[in-house]
Order: structure tokens, then sequence, then C-alpha cells
């Protein structure tokens, strides 16, 4: 998946040219085209910033895990193993995947009528050991992904500072929020598809 130059959901759904699948993506070209667009802007982009290919796809593949999305979260395993991650990094990011799983999402709310949703839930913290094999980064990264995926209501100035603590830029940050944010779509879209598909 990631060393294609296709559309990268048609490859995660194994949509093939005259498909029915095919057929029902192409009535939206607009969103199809914009969606490939994207994810080569953040895993393939011309001119990477600070955020590196194995940072890109560690997140990618750690998002997706957190998600439930074993085969989704493979595609981007495989992504980081062909940006050139060391065997450590790749094995850390499996490992990090089973400390953190949960359900949620959790979350307060202001005061008020919806506080009765309030729903209390674990932080994700990585352990020593995996922060040593993540580094810095991107250890701060997986626990602030964390946070947007299982504790969208409770995010903080200071769960930026911590980013940018562990040397992350504000630029850095914007990329990396939209990370997260892209493959929530993405999971949603190849699930759907999956599932018009017949596939589990």
């Amino acid at each position: 998946m990631p060393g294609t130059d296709g559309d990268v959901i048609d490859a995660m759904v194994g949509i093939t040219p005259g498909s029915p699948l095919d057929a029902i993506r192409a009535r939206r070209p607009e969103a199809r085209a914009h969606a490939q667009a994207t994810y080569e802007a953040l895993f393939r982009p011309r001119q990477p910033g600070n955020v590196t290919a194995p940072e890109r796809f560690a997140v990618g593949a750690f998002v997706c895990g957190l998600h439930g999305h074993a085969a989704i979260a493979a595609s981007y395993a495989r992504g980081l193993a062909e940006s050139g991650a060391s065997r450590a990094l790749t094995e850390a990011v499996d490992a990090a995947i089973a400390e953190a799983r949960t359900r949620g999402p959790y979350g307060r709310y202001p005061a008020g009528a919806l506080s009765r949703e309030d729903t209390t839930g674990p932080s994700y913290r990585v352990g020593a050991a995996l922060r040593e094999a993540l580094g810095p980064r991107l250890g701060a990264a997986f626990e602030h992904a964390h946070m947007l995926v299982f504790h969208p209501r409770d995010a903080t100035p200071a769960a930026l500072q911590a980013l940018l603590d562990a040397g992350w830029s504000t630029t850095d940050i914007v990329t990396l929020s939209q990370i997260v944010a892209f493959l929530s779509f993405q999971i949603r879209v190849v699930t759907g598809l999956r599932a018009l598909a017949g596939q589990p």
C-alpha cells in the first residue's frame, strides 16, 4: 500500500477498476481525489518538514491499532518498515498498541445538561522501556494521539505543551493532529466499503 501509486483506499479494500465498489466511489470523484491527496500530503509529502516518514507511519500504525483495525494498521506498519525504521521501533509500535488499547470515548463535558454523559477512562502514558525505544518525540506523540482518539473532550493546553517539550514545533503538532484526524476518516471509509463488499 505505501509504495503504490494507486488509490490507497482502493488498495486497502481491494477495489478493482470496473467493479461495483469502483462504480460507487466514482460517483464522488472529488471526495475520492481529495482523500488520496490528503494521504499523499500526510504520508508521502514532497516537503516533509521536521516530521519524518518513520514518525508519520509509526503514528499511522499506532492510531489504526487503537481503533482496532488490524488490517489497516498492518498497511501502515509496512509503510513504517519501508521508511527505514529499525526493527526495534516497529516492535515498540506493536507493543505500544497492545499497551494502550482500551474502549472509549471518555471525557468530561462542562458542567450542565451533558454532564450525565461524562465517562471516566484511562489516559495512556508510555512505559519507560517503550519510551526509550520510541524516543521522546514519538512517546509524546503516542500519548497525544491516544488522547485525541479516546479523550477528545479532554484536550488541554498542557497536552500541547507536552508535545512542545518533547521537540514538536507548532507546525509539527498541526501535522500530527491532521494525521490522527485523517486516519479516523480513512478507517470509516474503508470499513464502510468493506461492509458493502460483504468483507469482514
